[in-house]
This record gives structure tokens, C-alpha cells and sequence, in this order.
């Protein structure tokens, strides 16, 4: 490819998880010509889930890579410019925003809605990837149900990993909260209500050695406890709870970012800071971060980026 070469286009979208492709379908049924690159991850972080139970219309479930192909079909179908690329760095300065992609080609657009979402943080373990999908999970609310009636282990000591523990003890026998620290983190609050909750087990001082399990999934983990000793304990799902991070660092320079690195918005929109520059999915949401509701935001982005050229007669 000619290093040199650039383009010109009315609207960007980077990233194809649920947010991104929505809003190539709503930009592309605008008549936006949008044109969208797909990122390091192409579908986004449902591509390495096995089951989803809980969007809307897959009545007898769907598999994560199977929904994010209908939804990449369904946006090229009303013409959604589809690619393979990553951007790598943007120049939000002047009224025409610059986007590299693969530090090669320069697209230049009158709107851009970002939409890279956010990498959730795992521990780092062999046995953690190996397990991925067929126990290990960093979504209780997306694959907690899987648990019903069963033993599980969340793993983390602040609000989220609360969190978590508590909307899984409404479903599953046996809660293990395993913090690495002799306190919990999370707020006074969600300390209180989590040990309220009877079937929660707090295990202080704790750290995760190994997950164990066969061809049927996790069946165990091994702690090594405060004293230094492993600890076995049964369980069929692992949850990681040690936070999130956002995809947002080339866009830093010029938008802005909470302390944890997720795009500020206007409330009610998927304005950014810059006008003509839109934001939508994980990467400016901290609460939620459902397929559902990005896909929602991305509908937003892309009605915001329509008006927004509309009124600037782009």
C-alpha cells in the first residue's frame, strides 16, 4: 500500500463490536456511505463468547461469532464500507478529522463515531485462556445464568467484583469472592450488602495458582492462601473481576477521558468534546457493557453523526 495514500469520506466508524455495526447500519440507511474498519478484535469481544442468551430476537440463543456476522451482513446489506485495518492515529484539530489506519493510509471524515469498546483484564494465567468460554468468563450478567444452582468463584475486591458476586448469588449455590488483599476495596455500602448475602464466601488473602477442569469445563480452582498453602475448592465458573480498559489511547490527545480512560459524552448523546466526533459501546460505558446497550448507543452515535453533517452541510 502507498504510504501516502488518503481518502476522502462523509463518515468513520472504528470498531465493529455491537456498537460499531449498528451504527453502520443506521449511518448506511442515512445514506452516509459510512465506512468502518473492523480493529484488532473484528466483532469484538462477543467473538470469543460461545452462548448469548440474552439479546434480543436469537430466541433459542446464538453463539457470539454467529450474531456479529449477521450483524456485519445485515450492515453491508444497506451498503456499509467494511474493512480490515486498525487505527492507529488521529489528528482531531481542525474541522476535517484525520485517521490512520495501520499507520499507513490517512482517511479524512467529516464525522468519526468511535466505537473500539473495551478490553476487559484478565490474570494472566495459561489455564484462564484455556478455559475462556467454557468457564472462565469477565461477565457475570452475560454468562451467569450457565451457573444456575452451581458453585462459582469471582475473583477481585472492588465494586465491580461486588457486584458480580451479589447478581451471581441470586442464581447460583455458592459464591467464592476471592480477594487478594485482607480488605475489600468496593464501596462501604457493597461491602455490607455482600456480606449480608449468606451464600457469598469472602476468602481474604488469596491468590488464584491455577483453574482446573476438563474436556467439560472448569471443575476447580487452586488458591494459594496468606500462609502460602494451595487450596483446592469445586467450582463449575470462574469470573474475572479486576476491571476493564477502554480502547481509548490514540484518542486521548484530543477527547476527553475520565481517570480510568472511558470517553466522556454528553449525557442523553454520543457527543464528544470535539464536535463531529461521536462515541458509543464500552469505550464510554463503565456501568453496563452489554451487547444490548451498545448496540443501542451505536444507533445513538449514528443519528447524532447524521445531524451533525446534515446541520454542517456535509
Amino acid at each position: 500500500m502507498n504510504k501516502n495514500s488518503s481518502e476522502r469520506i462523509r463518515c468513520l466508524i472504528i470498531g465493529s463490536g455491537p456498537a460499531g455495526c449498528t451504527a453502520a447500519i443506521y449511518a448506511s440507511r442515512a445514506n452516509l456511505k459510512p465506512v468502518l474498519y473492523e480493529g484488532l478484535e473484528p466483532g469484538g469481544q462477543l467473538t470469543t463468547t460461545t452462548e448469548v442468551d440474552n439479546f434480543p430476537g436469537y430466541p433459542q440463543g446464538v453463539t457470539g461469532p454467529a450474531m456479529m456476522e449477521d450483524l456485519k451482513k445485515q450492515a453491508e446489506r444497506f451498503g456499509a464500507d467494511i474493512r480490515f485495518g486498525i487505527a492507529t492515529k488521529v489528528d482531531f484539530t481542525g474541522p476535517i478529522h484525520k485517521v490512520w489506519i495501520d499507520n499507513e493510509k490517512l482517511i479524512e471524515a467529516n464525522a468519526v463515531i468511535i466505537a473500539t469498546g473495551a478490553s476487559a483484564k484478565y490474570l494472566g494465567l495459561e489455564s484462564e485462556d484455556k478455559f475462556k468460554g467454557s468457564g472462565v468468563s469477565a461477565c457475570a450478567t452475560c454468562d451467569g445464568f450457565f451457573y444456575k444452582g452451581q458453585n462459582v468463584a469471582v475473583v477481585g475486591g472492588g465494586d465491580t467484583a461486588c457486584e458480580e458476586s451479589l447478581y451471581l448469588a441470586g442464581l447460583c449455590k455458592k459464591v467464592y469472592l476471592i480477594v487478594r488483599k485482607n480488605y475489600l476495596r468496593a464501596s462501604k455500602t457493597m461491602q455490607e450488602r455482600v456480606l449480608k448475602t449468606p451464600n457469598i464466601e469472602i476468602l481474604f488473602q488469596h491468590t488464584t495458582k491455577e483453574i482446573v477442569g476438563d474436556m467439560s469445563g472448569v471443575n476447580g480452582v487452586i488458591l494459594i492462601n496468606a500462609k502460602g498453602e494451595d487450596v483446592k475448592i469445586p467450582i463449575h465458573g470462574f469470573f474475572v473481576a479486576v476491571g476493564h480498559q477502554p480502547n481509548s489511547e490514540i484518542f486521548k490527545p484530543f477527547i476527553e477521558t475520565d481517570e480510568t480512560g472511558y470517553i466522556k459524552t454528553i449525557p442523553g448523546c454520543s457527543k464528544t468534546n470535539v464536535a463531529g466526533v461521536f462515541a458509543c459501546g464500552d469505550v464510554q460505558d463503565k456501568h453496563y457493557r452489554q451487547a444490548v446497550t451498545a448496540a443501542g448507543s451505536g444507533c445513538i452515535a449514528a443519528i447524532d453523526a447524521e445531524r451533525y453533517l446534515s446541520e454542517n452541510q456535509y
